[in-house]
């Protein structure tokens, strides 16, 4: 899976262009790729890869290199304070491992899900830098900032049934990626009371995402049992 390429499991070696991020993702490091490439790909240092999974790779790279620019100055709400696109590329590999998703854009769309909501960036930008189909899928999990955050929440509940399997996929990764760091990496001044209605809102949302990614499902069922096992008992 191409995605592997941002996580590092040996740091003796980083392939040129790349920097190390918060001692686990990788990211890239290069001149800004703001069009995605053309053409097949001609380079055959990659040994056996084929020339989709050449574009493919480089379509990641160039998702990757923009969701870190417009994250690049805001930061997790988590105790210790992780870059914020720690996240993203975390859903993207969850989707990938867990999900078995090999759709490029899907994993695109997981790495840019948050630019829309959380940047200034814009629908136009990003369907005009990576597609329609991509920003199709970000917009279905983006929500309207300018509602009330309870709303917002609601409307989570509300429209998880109605969205495509691409984007439920998607969102089951920022549900499990999210209560994963309320169970490991909790904001510091978060009560207890807080964190578990965190967890219990997660499930009311996931409950309309159901259906669609088995794997996924177990996944997220076995992460808020153990959620809630260890809120309980810090109580």
């Amino acid at each position: 899976m191409v995605l592997a390429v941002f996580q590092a499991h040996c740091l003796d070696s980083l392939p040129e262009g790349f920097i190390l991020l918060n001692h686990q993702f990788l990211i890239i490091n290069y001149p800004p790729i703001f069009a995605l490439p053309h053409g097949r790909a001609t380079d055959t240092a990659y040994g056996s890869q084929t020339t989709e999974e050449m574009d493919s790779f480089k379509y990641l790279l160039a998702a990757a290199h923009y969701a870190a620019r417009q994250h690049k100055d805001q930061i997790r709400k988590g105790a210790n304070s992780e870059p914020y696109i720690v996240h993203p590329l975390e859903v993207a590999k969850l989707l990938a491992d867990i999900g078995g998703v090999t759709d490029h854009e899907v994993l695109m769309a997981a790495i840019l899900h948050d630019t829309i909501e959380d940047t200034d960036s814009t629908n136009e930008e990003i369907k005009s830098l990576f597609g329609e189909r991509v920003c199709s899928i970000v917009l279905e999990v983006t929500d309207d900032k300018s509602l009330p955050k309870e709303r917002r929440k609601e409307l989570q509940v509300e429209h998880a049934p109605h969205l495509t399997p691409e984007a439920k996929q998607l969102k089951m990764c920022d549900k499990i990626s999210n209560i994963s760091d309320i169970v490991n990496n909790p904001p510091k001044e978060w009560p207890l009371e807080r964190k578990l209605e965190y967890v219990e809102w997660g499930e009311r949302v996931f409950a309309g995402l159901r259906g669609v990614n088995e794997r996924l499902e177990e996944h997220f069922d076995a992460l808020v049992e153990e959620a809630k096992t260890g809120l309980r008992n810090e109580g």
